[in-house]
């Protein structure tokens, strides 16, 4: 690949690398320290004048800081006179709220949209929006990637039989049915009754989950809350095994304990979206990559070649 140049900040630099490895090119020698004061600096040390850009950030926590790491890093490749500047974001933060659905709340997805336009960003790839609807916040060109394939062959690979896809609540159907046309399963979906932003309650199960091993799909796993409440009803209900498969690890707050106490939870399948600490690394906790889906993204890309063979045909 010719007069590419990709680099990344702080938020995930060992799925930069990944990505690099498969497309066989060396990640750019970018600074990105701090100031005394902690204000993020940032020195671009390679020549980028002409070049397509990528610039390989998540938002994930600490969601601020790496946040301003790319919108500082958006701007500046544009000032250093790149061909096109595309921000590659495997994770969007502040995705959930995406809509006004109280009185005197922020659309924060679409305040974040803003400020990545408005650093000089030319296009934008992501995976596995919170919502889809923030695609239309944008008025560049935006490739939403998912990485259902990704997950599945994990239950592929390891021959899980008599599943049945698990949605956490109705709004997640669409994403369960995907799952469940590709692993050739059942579908149930979870009727839950949300106490406080952080807590919910499952009300119903509705399908038929006795005796299959159960695998609850979801976009973003944070705290952990609905995830265990959803795998102790699943197990009252006669379930054999429960497994999750989940886009986005952000496992924040408690969430490392909930899951190691959960005994019923037999494996938490999770991207390298956002990165996984030490800290939190549990033997039922799999990591799978994304960097060869957003690799092969970013060299259909960069050739002006069609992506769309990489959009799953069953979303």
């Amino acid at each position: 690949m010719k007069d590419v140049s990709i680099f990344t900040g702080n938020a995930n630099i060992a799925l930069a690398d990944g990505i690099c490895k498969h497309l066989n090119i060396d990640l750019a020698d970018v600074l990105v320290t701090r100031f005394s004061e902690g204000e993020i600096r940032v020195k671009i040390e390679d020549n980028v004048r002409g070049k397509d850009v990528f610039i390989i950030q998540p938002t994930c926590p600490p969601s601020n800081d790496n946040l301003m790491e790319l919108l500082i890093l958006i701007d500046a490749a544009r000032r250093a006179s790149a061909k096109r500047i595309t921000a590659v974001l495997p994770y969007y933060g502040y995705a959930r709220q995406d809509r006004k659905d109280q009185p005197r709340v922020p659309i924060t997805a679409k305040l974040v949209a803003n400020l990545i336009l408005a650093s000089g960003a030319q296009r934008v790839l992501t995976m596995d929006l919170h919502a889809s609807q923030i695609q239309g916040f944008f008025d560049i060109p935006v490739d939403h990637l998912y990485c259902i394939n990704v997950l599945c062959d994990y239950f592929i690979q390891n021959e899980i039989k008599d599943v049945v896809v698990v949605s956490p609540d109705v709004g997640g159907t669409k994403m369960a049915r995907a799952y469940a046309k590709k692993l050739g399963a059942g579908l149930a979906i979870v009727d839950k009754r949300r106490i406080t932003p952080e807590k919910i309650e499952v009300m119903h199960i509705l399908g038929d989950v006795r005796g299959k091993n159960a695998v609850i799909v979801d976009d973003i796993i944070a705290t952990g809350g609905s995830m265990v409440e959803a795998v102790g009803a699943l197990k009252k209900q006669g379930v054999k095994d429960v497994y999750a498969s989940v886009s986005h690890g952000i496992l924040s707050g408690n969430a490392i304990s909930r899951i190691r106490h959960c005994e019923a939870l037999k494996q938490l399948v999770i991207t390298d979206s956002i990165p996984l600490d030490e800290s939190k690394r549990l033997d039922n906790i799999t990591v799978v990559s994304v960097a060869s889906l957003l690799a092969e993204a970013i060299r259909r890309i960069h050739n002006e070649e069609s992506i769309s063979c990489l959009f799953d045909e069953t979303r």
